[in-house]
């Protein structure tokens, strides 16, 4: 069961004043909580100006991008929501040591789900650079909607935050998301500036057939949430030789709708009939199916799966292939392995690609 977390209605809050932080910190920390704010009112109910927008900005994003379900923008809201409050804000960012700066960093985000690049977005807000954003074509008017309400609720911000759908320019650094095939045009682009540049990554489970209930009826939610468009999304399991595959789909059964949808549908039929017209082994669960194969990265509606003997093996897949890992859920003993159920709520400092945005940011 996915669980929804729950929201105090508040009123507009004031400026957080927190002495042990340095002042421009605190403001900076203060924008973030107004956001949080906003949309913990509307999850309330509450009515104002900007809520109302918020509701016309679901909306717009549901009926652009099909893949942006309202339940799939919500669950991104409720995450922001309940990790933007001063007390997290303030212990993420303590060991840090922030300094004045004016440089100019550009975000190229990626679209694969809503909100994809806001985690890059709050940090470099919170460095205190400038922020150029070139948003996805396809995740464009939920992060210019919160810019907005930013700009509007702190004009200070109006020539700190901008947006350009065009060619990138004036710019010192550079924090970039793509697919395997624009990291190549990123490398050569952005050859001369400091840079994050991202590709594609996979996530794994590990299973060793003494889960519990909670723990597979959990793993669904790191399989099909977001309709397994995220990097953090698990895309492969490994199991034991001899594991019995056919249960897994009792345990799914709270994303069984997903098949409901148009688009997903379509998935699953297309790469169902290819399987069948080339003669593949799979298992068909009804609205997933099963494909045994070494590789990481199946497509959409596809779970694949490997055996393995001993864990060690897995082990030494996992080492050999960190460049490619996002995250490993497990409860066996193994390295930074993720609770089941917790892809989707990263950490506020769960870097991606493991690198530290902070350090990058206020490193010269």
């Amino acid at each position: 069961m996915i669980i929804l977390l729950k929201f105090v209605c508040k009123i507009k809050a004031k400026i957080i004043k927190n002495k042990s932080i340095p002042e421009d910190l605190n403001t900076r920390i203060g924008y973030l909580t107004e956001i949080s704010e906003l949309i913990s009112n509307y999850f309330c109910e509450n009515k104002s100006n900007w809520i109302s927008k918020l509701e016309k900005a679901v909306n717009e994003a549901e009926n652009y991008n099909p893949w942006f379900t309202k339940k799939n923008i919500h669950n991104v809201l409720r995450y922001w929501a309940n990790k933007l409050n001063d007390k997290s804000l303030i212990e993420w960012t303590n060991k840090y040591n922030f300094h004045k700066t004016d440089t100019s960093v550009a975000i190229i985000m990626a679209g694969n789900f809503p909100l994809a690049g806001f985690h890059d977005f709050i940090c470099v807000l919170l460095s205190g650079n400038k922020i150029i954003v070139k948003p996805s074509s396809d995740d464009k008017i939920l992060i210019c909607f919160f810019i907005d309400f930013l700009k509007d609720s702190f004009p200070e911000l109006k020539d700190c935050i901008y947006i350009s759908d065009e060619k990138l320019s004036d710019f010192e650094m550079v924090i970039a998301t793509g697919s395997n095939n624009t990291f190549n045009y990123f490398e050569y682009y952005f050859r001369d500036k400091k840079s994050i540049l991202r590709k594609n990554r996979n996530s794994i489970a590990i299973l060793d057939g003494k889960e519990t209930k909670v723990q597979l009826t959990s793993l669904a939610r790191d399989i099909f949430q977001y309709f397994g468009l995220g990097c953090r999304n698990v895309s492969k399991i490994f199991i034991p030789v001899g594991y019995d595959l056919l249960k897994l789909k009792n345990y799914f059964k709270e994303f069984e709708d997903i098949i409901f949808h148009n688009k997903y549908s379509n998935n699953y039929n297309y790469h169902k009939t290819i399987k069948i017209m080339n003669n593949e082994k799979f298992i068909d669960n009804d609205y997933f199916i099963l494909t045994e194969s070494d590789e990481f990265s199946p497509p959409i509606s596809v779970v694949n799966y490997q055996y393995y003997k001993d864990i060690k093996e897995v082990q030494e897949i996992i080492e050999e292939n960190q460049n490619r890992l996002q995250c490993v859920v497990s409860h066996c003993k193994i390295k930074n392995s993720v609770e089941f159920g917790e892809t989707q709520n990263p950490k506020l400092y769960d870097y991606a690609d493991n690198i530290d945005t902070f350090d990058f940011l206020l490193t010269k």
